[in-house]
């Protein structure tokens, strides 16, 4: 099933060239096979997107590691009372928020291409409590979202969201945010849920207009991939928000 939703539908979409119907349809279509190359691109892109919003954005939302980097620093300076040093030091925080960002991150791909991501048609389109759509401009996959129900609790998962940089803002996370959510409206699942890691204000703007709700914020979460090593606890820290939307009162247009 395909759903088309005119870029016009959406608040303040950026100018982009229009089609010669003079729009621009956005298309959220079914996984095809010959869509396997793009969606793994889009995806790892997303994700290396996390690296520097983990690395930069993140460290003001976590207080605890700017003490522990102010203690870093006071006892550099006592041990070798060098201003030089302490100058140094927040360059070394934010080289190694970086590098340990960057291993988790790819830690994370590499768990996901070996796993679902890897094997799209086995893993989301075989059976019928679970689909990957894509959201297509002109023919071009331009985004990509999973869902995976769950009988226990009677739940869907959204999963794997991610749309190109250059489409974003448009309408087109909108439309495969509906697409998942219309299939837990069709298959008679009771709520939709989601996790994410991401501290860009966008992502959070874009599922609070789904309709969803954060429920729980869990600092410190574990990301899989992640070693869990001394320095790795040091430098990679995340905030887990779990949001949730209950969709027994909700129609296939995505109103309640």
């Amino acid at each position: 099933m395909e759903e088309k939703v005119q870029k016009g539908d959406y608040n303040k979409p950026k100018p982009r060239p229009k089609a010669q119907n003079g729009f621009q349809t956005i298309v959220v279509r079914e996984f095809e096979p010959a869509d396997k190359l793009q969606v793994q691109q889009i995806f790892s892109e997303g994700l290396m997107e996390m690296i520097p919003d983990t690395a930069l954005r993140g460290l003001r939302h976590h207080p605890e590691s700017l003490l522990l980097y102010s203690i870093m620093t006071v006892v550099c300076f006592v041990i070798t009372m060098c201003w030089w040093v302490i100058g140094l030091l927040p360059a070394f925080v934010l080289c190694g928020r970086y590098f340990f960002s960057s291993r988790v991150i790819h830690g994370y791909l590499e768990q996901a291409m070996s796993t679902d991501m890897g094997d799209i048609e086995e893993f989301y389109m075989k059976s019928p409590d679970s689909r990957l759509w894509v959201a297509a401009l002109e023919g071009k996959v331009v985004g990509v979202v999973a869902a995976v129900g769950q009988q226990k609790p009677c739940s869907v998962e959204l999963k794997r969201m991610s749309v190109d940089r250059s489409c974003r803002r448009s309408g087109v996370g909108v439309a495969l945010g509906r697409k998942v959510l219309e299939f837990a409206v069709t298959h008679r699942y009771s709520t939709v849920v989601l996790g994410t890691t991401a501290y860009a204000p966008a992502a959070h703007q874009l599922y609070k207009g789904l309709g969803f709700r954060c429920v729980e914020v869990t600092n410190g979460f574990v990301t899989p991939g992640a070693r869990w090593s001394l320095l790795e606890r040091i430098f990679y820290r995340v905030r887990h928000h779990h949001y949730s939307l209950d969709v027994q009162n909700i129609t296939l247009n995505g109103q309640h």
